[in-house]
């Protein structure tokens, strides 16, 4: 275990001007755990303005002391260094933050104000013993040992103190792979209500912060558990229970977290794990009938409306809220081979967005095995991309050409006819030989040079080039179809 020597200088130089210092919170986790912190945090019995001495390159930045300092370390991770002065906090009537703040003596004082026992740990270097000085006060490393997750003290006292800390609980263990130990689920269970007055933006944050982890289908299912589901996607747990029909062989939800799980899996993107998550959400409030003949109409219509209001609830961003909302509406898409044709696809991807359907078809993927199909990527959603692919390209075509007919015509000053368009075959065909030559000037200069050729040969070199275009067009269709491993 190393602390960085932009930290452990910060720590020197505190030390030399009087003061403790120890590095503090998830960073001495992270070191424990063999993995490196995200960030870097320090707590002293020194006060802000006397960090402000020791470090002119510092600002404060909120109420309770932090003193932030720039190291000018390339590491992003280590740019900026929070300098925290140990405080207690008074008692919290918003359940969010503290009515107000003292500052501490001991880091004994510091550490017993924070969530869990593996977050509640300090440690230096011993500079004289060179070895690592750890002050663990409620057992932290036993907990991280043994993959638990233990509020500090009164479990019921730190939630009510700020009540994301019981988000905060299922994210480390989600994260972590830890259990929540006995007393702090049953607090969380307890009072998961104090849920509703923590602000959508923060629930959202540490909400995201599960889904997008490995282990994001265990997650949802530990909120449930722990009931904090109900005050963050109520619509979810509607789903609890509520059996399908033949084309699925699990109930509506744990076919979203199977979904999800399958999305977490192949690491796919936030869009792809929420629309995977969500797609299905409506399924409870359109259900008719029970058993393998149930029906389910419209749901993509509605799920994508009820998508939009949970997503807005929960304050993203509204650009994410779109995309997810159309890879919902549009994920029920039918594709089957000879029987769609081009001109459906291309309407599909109008309504989607070429940009959005990779996406889709992960969403797809992610449906097919939370229902128990064993392909997730079957023959028919191979040939609907590569379907995408061909009327998503560019047509070879005349068109691409820097010159059309009209200049043709005023440059060798002839009327419409036939040879117009022979002589922009031959070019197409030329073009197609060398790219570079798709220029105007190039191009104007052989019309010129076509024109002189008797009728005949205009025709029969015409019609060579046809060919030699109808032989690329084909080998681009067979090199598309080989991308997508369809015949």
């Amino acid at each position: 275990m190393e602390i960085p020597q932009e930290v452990n200088s910060i720590i020197n130089k505190l030390e030399k001007a009087g003061f403790e210092a120890f590095i503090v919170g998830g960073c001495v986790r992270d070191l424990l755990r063999g993995t490196k912190p995200k960030d870097w945090d320090v707590a002293t019995n020194a006060k802000p303005e006397q960090i402000r001495k020791v470090f002119p390159k510092s600002y404060i930045d909120n109420k309770f002391g932090t003193v932030t300092v720039l190291t000018g370390s390339s590491d992003p991770t280590l740019k900026e260094v929070e300098i925290t002065p140990y405080r207690i906090d008074e008692k919290y009537t918003d359940k969010r933050h503290p009515d107000k703040v003292h500052w501490a003596k001991t880091i004994r004082e510091d550490l017993a104000r924070r969530d869990f026992t593996i977050n509640a740990m300090a440690a230096r270097i011993l500079e004289k013993k060179k070895a690592l000085e750890i002050i663990d006060p409620f057992f932290g490393q036993k907990d991280l040992k043994e993959k638990i997750i233990r509020a500090v003290g009164d479990p019921q006292e730190r939630f009510s103190e700020d009540a994301l800390r019981m988000m905060r609980a299922a994210r480390f263990a989600t994260i972590l792979g830890f259990e929540i130990e006995k007393d702090t689920f049953l607090a969380i269970k307890k009072n998961a209500s104090w849920l509703k007055v923590i602000s959508k933006e923060r629930i959202r944050d540490e909400f995201m912060k599960i889904i997008m982890s490995e282990n994001a289908a265990q997650g949802v299912e530990l909120l449930r558990k722990l009931g904090l589901l109900r005050y963050i996607i109520p619509e979810l747990e509607e789903g609890y229970g509520v059996t399908q029909n033949k084309h699925h062989i699990y109930d509506v939800y744990e076919h979203s977290l199977r979904s999800l799980d399958y999305a977490a899996k192949r690491n796919f993107n936030k869009y792809v794990r929420l629309a995977a998550l969500l797609h299905d959400i409506a399924k409870p409030r359109v259900k008719k009938g029970e058993g393998p003949d149930a029906t389910f109409y419209n749901h993509e219509i509605v799920g994508a409306r009820m998508t939009r209001e949970i997503l807005e609830r929960l304050r993203f961003p509204k650009k994410d809220i779109e995309k997810i909302v159309k890879l919902v509406r549009y994920h029920l898409f039918y594709y089957n081979v000879g029987e769609v044709g081009e001109s459906s696809v291309r309407r599909l991807l109008r309504r989607v967005g070429k940009e959005n359907i990779k996406e889709l078809v992960q969403v797809r993927m992610c449906d097919r095995i939370g229902s128990g199909c064993p392909k997730a990527l079957p023959y028919k959603l191979r040939h609907f991309l590569y379907v995408v692919d061909k009327v998503s390209q560019d047509p070879i075509d005349v068109k691409m050409l820097k010159i059309g007919g009209n200049e043709i015509m005023q440059t060798l000053k002839i009327p419409p006819g036939p040879m117009i368009g022979q002589i922009l075959q031959i070019l197409l065909g030329e073009v197609l030989d060398d790219p570079s030559r798709n220029e105007k000037e190039y191009l104007l200069k052989r019309v010129k040079e076509l024109g002189k050729l008797d009728q005949e040969t205009l025709k029969k070199e015409s019609l060579e080039a046809k060919k030699k275009i109808n032989e690329v067009i084909i080998k681009k269709d067979k090199m598309t179809k080989e991308k997508y491993w369809v015949a």
